[in-house]
């Protein structure tokens, strides 16, 4: 039986047009663009580069002078920036005025610039709690070559000082690319401490309104989430993630939960435990080990 190919192409065509028109977020207007993912991505390559310098470029550091290097550097991470900020601000305010955009981006591009000497210290600070905290880790090459921990911390310490800055879009873009690229999912908007330490890493998501603080150990599968987020937008700004103070550990497969739960500092927070409440300082929280049954297996 011979099939109706077009009919049923501009059936299905007639049906994604109304659900288009139902969702009112993909009519863009003449000369409105949405931000690039590829061209963000760029971008956080670029500064990978700066930050880096010799590691993650063609570049031979032996033959470079430092200073052009970053110089020159810089000024292509501010061209390819200012024009996703650009974008990214026309879109956030289609159908308002416009006038100052240009300005207003060209300002965040600037202090962004201005901020990189500052991440780059901090992540300098993370390469080395990466060195200190894992006995596996060769060197500071070692760390920032390969793991995984250290692209994802150093991403959302670029992601952060944009989102402070308050660039739309951008930040979030960056580090679900890293998200991707890792399986670590920390939203820009969470509140980081020096000397960062991710062991492992995979299943770590670390929530909009966490706050961490310096010299704190992470391990993989750990949540720090909210209890419940059934009010969606309502909750939007509201503290709903934990706080976790200086020098604590959290070992694999743990879920902290809730805008008032604070973990002491000093704490040691043992792996696959669940944790609502508060815990004071200086404590180690474990879960009672599961009961194990060894049976001898019969063979036929």
């Amino acid at each position: 039986m011979a099939r109706d190919i077009k009919g049923a192409i501009s059936e299905a065509a007639e049906r994604l047009d109304k659900n288009y028109g139902s969702q009112g977020i993909f009519e863009i207007g003449v000369g409105e663009r949405l931000p690039k993912r590829g061209e963000i991505i760029e971008i956080i390559r670029e500064l990978r580069r700066v930050i880096f310098p010799g590691f993650f470029g063609s570049e031979n550091t032996a033959y470079v002078s430092f200073d052009n290097f970053a110089g020159n550097t810089l000024a292509s991470i501010y061209e390819k920036l200012f024009k996703q900020i650009r974008i990214a601000l026309r879109f956030e305010n289609r159908g308002k005025e416009m006038e100052g955009i240009e300005d207003r981006a060209e300002e965040l591009t600037l202090k962004f610039i201005d901020k990189i000497p500052d991440i780059q210290k901090m992540i300098f600070k993370d390469v080395e709690a990466e060195l200190n905290g894992d006995p596996a880790a060769g060197s500071k090459e070692d760390v920032i070559f390969s793991y995984p921990g250290i692209y994802a911390v150093s991403v959302y310490r670029i992601a952060h000082e944009l989102r402070v800055l308050g660039v739309p879009y951008i930040p979030r873009i960056m580090t679900e690319h890293a998200h991707s690229e890792t399986g670590i999912d920390i939203n820009p908007g969470a509140e980081i401490g020096e000397y960062f330490f991710i062991d492992h890493g995979t299943g770590i998501v670390i929530g909009e309104t966490t706050r961490i603080g310096n010299n704190v150990k992470i391990y993989q599968g750990v949540t720090l989430g909210a209890i419940s987020t059934m009010k969606g937008q309502a909750l939007s700004g509201v503290k709903r993630h934990p706080t976790i103070e200086d020098n604590v550990v959290i070992y694999a497969n743990t879920t902290i939960l809730g805008g008032d739960t604070v973990i002491g500092h000093d704490s040691v927070i043992a792996g696959n435990t669940f944790v609502t409440a508060s815990i004071p300082a200086n404590t180690k929280v474990s879960a009672l080990a599961p009961e194990l049954q060894i049976q001898e297996r019969v063979r036929k």
